[in-house]
């Protein structure tokens, strides 16, 4: 009896200590915010963008860096995320379009990039994404643009050839399939997924639901949508999907490969100062002749230039002609990125940089 009161005199003196330090960070945390918005009023002012990805990514990295643990480095990113997201809609509430519907893995990274304080627009197609940015529908859209196992995302790369947006960030996002349902695995006769959404787990179906007949639908969150509605039915889909429609996750992280992961980008107007950990994307044409591509990309390594992705696409004007998207590490305003891009202009008839911005990894 003795130590049962000492226990509940402990927990009562350590619950006290936790709303004593509440009340320091609520009043800590709206410090914070007037900070922030006196530097938002000040930018309205002088018609400046409110959305620094650069400041957000420093004001990141100096939080891991002071952080003593026992919180987990990635925990407390994630609450700044949420902070910054709060005090930046003090500034303005953001407009953001993404790749549709709601629940996907695009609105997954939309949220993480820019936290849960901005208003969030599902659009039908990659294209809508960019067209409702360009029209000033939406201040910014994140589309996707490479998976670690399927690849470059082509609608994506083909929306830069003609659109005057800039990628201004990028973010990453694992890939964690789980399995939807209302009902139990044994009861389990269908399953509804994007053909990506099966594609990454056929090692895991072919174990546990050998016998469910397999549906591609248009999304993974179409495919939730159906089996909310559906007896006997399940989805793959991520854990969004699970919370919007309602169902439970069966299983989680039943992806063949576990490192499966998407780069998404942020579209908009606005440009990047240089940060000294950037990454710059270019689009670029070459002539039809042997070695144009080798020299191309020999003037990168004699700049010392990183390339970090190289994708081609059709130009669309002549057969078997074709553009080249570069990823490369600098910024484009680097001594060594300015050169390189210099020594590039007499070998690409089409060069066209499509932004600078902080490298998320």
């Amino acid at each position: 009896m003795e130590q049962e009161r000492d226990w509940i005199e402990y927990v009562k003196k350590e619950r006290q200590a936790i709303d004593d330090i509440d009340c320091h960070v609520v009043q800590l945390l709206n410090q914070r915010a007037r900070h922030a918005k006196a530097i938002g009023d000040l930018k309205n002012r002088n018609d400046s963008a409110c959305y620094s990805p650069t400041r957000e990514q420093e004001v990141l990295e100096r939080v891991r860096a002071l952080n003593p643990g026992p919180l987990h480095p990635d925990s407390l990113q994630t609450i700044y995320r949420e902070v910054m997201s709060a005090c930046r809609s003090l500034e303005r509430q953001h407009r953001v379009a993404y790749l549709g519907p709601e629940a996907s893995f695009t609105q997954m990274a939309c949220q993480k990039h820019f936290g849960s304080s901005v208003v969030m627009e599902p659009m039908p197609s990659i294209w809508d994404v960019f067209n409702h940015v360009e029209r000033g529908e939406a201040d910014f859209g994140v589309v996707p643009i490479e998976n670690s196992t399927d690849g470059a995302v082509s609608h994506s790369l083909d929306s830069f050839i003609e659109s005057s947006l800039k990628i201004c960030a990028e973010t990453y996002l694992p890939i964690h399939q789980c399995l939807l349902s209302r009902f139990p695995l044994e009861r389990i006769e269908k399953v509804y997924s994007h053909p990506q959404g099966i594609g990454q787990c056929q090692k895991w179906l072919r174990e546990n639901l050998p016998n469910a007949a397999l549906h591609s639908v248009s999304s993974t969150s179409h495919g939730a949508e159906l089996a909310q509605a559906e007896e006997n039915s399940a989805a793959i889909g991520n854990r969004l999907a699970a919370e919007v429609y309602g169902l439970k996750i069966l299983r989680e992280r039943i992806e063949d490969n576990p490192n499966n992961r998407t780069r998404f980008l942020i579209i908009g107007n606005l440009e990047n100062p240089p940060t000294g950990k950037d990454k710059t994307s270019i689009v670029i044409s070459v002539p039809h002749q042997p070695g144009a591509l080798h020299d191309v990309l020999g003037e990168l390594r004699e700049h010392s230039i990183n390339m970090t992705m190289i994708e081609s696409r059709p130009t669309r004007v002549m057969p078997w002609e074709y553009l080249f998207f570069i990823d490369f590490q600098g910024h484009q305003y680097d001594e060594s990125a300015r050169g390189a891009l210099d020594e590039l202009k007499p070998h690409c008839p089409f060069i066209k940089i499509v932004g600078s911005y902080p490298e998320a990894e």
